[in-house]
């Protein structure tokens, strides 16, 4: 049988087949590698006890018959890190989730130190998948055989990893935790693209520049963004962040200089001139108009603050030690601010906290109080 659905007929035969099953295995493959605006490209669907397809949305307008399985709090939807799947689809599809179940989440909430799709496939299945195409351009068509079967093997284990992977979660006591992790993952917001001058503060390091310099990574920043759109590449195509980085720094005054910085890219050595117009411009810019300073993403770090801060981290430390988990699912370090701005007094106030869920409260609410006190 044919695994390609790319006819409206073929969807709807294909969400008739899984509406009889109670859970499907679900993933995409996009293109953010090979262009500017990145978008869905590929979506393979296996049923529980079932077969395997490749859905084409490059070749259907219309894919809410597919979201009516995925929206079925009847049927379970098993990913492995399904973070990019879920944002992804509702950006591009409008499709809403209910019931998952991630492999990847849950072999973190164990305690496993390789939570990878093929690392996990090895230990639990004693099965090796290739991930030899893992970075091909998924917008071209035809894909190659090597490609469907790549797609395919993605999802072919799922559903026994899934199985395994429950077990172990009620052995170890821990299928609250994940459900409520799967629930978090439902609800995950569409994803999209961020643009505007100030997005060059997400270039690593650059907090550490001053305000000039800062205005250079801004127009460096700018001109980056307009080329890769027009060339529809990704922007760390075109010009690497460190790369950026290095010239905001230096702010090269000549082109030769500038066409230096530039040869481990160089495709970009024909935009050497827009460069050091990009560089003069941020020098020349007025103290007036130059970025302000940002605030610190954590809150005002007051003495109370910073003893909260240290008596979780030590915590952290040794819950995680106990209980052979990763110290960021014990507690990621945005939750940590967020205890040590609010110190929380009471188990309602804990709660009550963005990002705490209901199982750390019951697993480890009195001791976080502790720390907080």
């Amino acid at each position: 049988m044919d695994p390609w659905i790319r006819t409206v007929e073929q969807l709807d035969d294909l969400v008739d087949e899984l509406a009889g099953h109670r859970a499907i295995g679900l993933d995409t493959e996009g293109d953010s590698l090979h262009h500017y605006t990145e978008k869905v490209c590929l979506i393979q669907v296996c049923a529980f006890g079932g077969g395997a397809w490749l859905v084409d949305p490059l070749a259907l307008d219309d894919l809410s018959p597919l979201g009516t399985i995925l929206a079925d709090p009847a049927i379970v939807k098993v990913v492995h890190g399904g973070d990019n799947d879920v944002t992804s689809m509702r950006r591009d599809f409008g499709v809403t989730f209910r019931t998952m179940f991630d492999t990847s989440i849950a072999a973190r909430l164990l305690g496993d130190t390789e939570i990878g799709l093929q690392a996990l496939v090895r230990n639990e299945l004693g099965v090796e998948l290739s991930k030899s195409s893992q970075r091909d351009d998924w917008s071209k068509r035809p894909l190659t055989a090597k490609q469907e079967a790549y797609a395919l093997s993605d999802v072919a284990h799922l559903m026994a990893l899934a199985t395994r992977l429950t077990t172990r979660l009620a052995e170890a006591g821990r299928t609250e935790w994940a459900r409520e992790e799967f629930a978090a993952l439902a609800s995950l917001p569409p994803s999209e693209k961020r643009s505007g001058p100030d997005e060059f503060r997400r270039i690593k390091g650059s907090s550490k520049l001053s305000r000039r310099e800062q205005a250079v990574l801004r127009e460096l920043y700018q001109w980056r963004e307009a080329r890769a759109a027009a060339a529809d590449r990704p922007p760390f195509k075109i010009v690497g962040p460190d790369v950026l980085l290095a010239l905001a720094e230096e702010a090269p005054e000549t082109l030769d200089e500038v066409e230096r910085a530039l040869a481990s890219f160089p495709r970009a050595a024909s935009d050497a001139e827009a460069v050091l117009s990009a560089i003069e411009r941020g020098l020349d810019l007025p103290d007036d108009q130059l970025p302000s300073r940002e605030p610190g993403e954590r809150p005002s770090q007051s003495s109370a603050f910073r003893r909260r801060i240290e008596a979780l981290k030590a915590w952290r430390t040794e819950q995680s030690a106990r209980s052979h988990l990763d110290p960021s699912i014990v507690m990621p370090q945005r939750l940590a601010d967020r205890l040590a701005a609010a110190g929380p007094q009471t188990l309602d106030e804990l709660a009550a906290i963005e990002g705490v869920r209901q199982w750390r409260v019951a697993e480890w609410g009195p001791a976080l109080l502790a720390a907080c006190a």
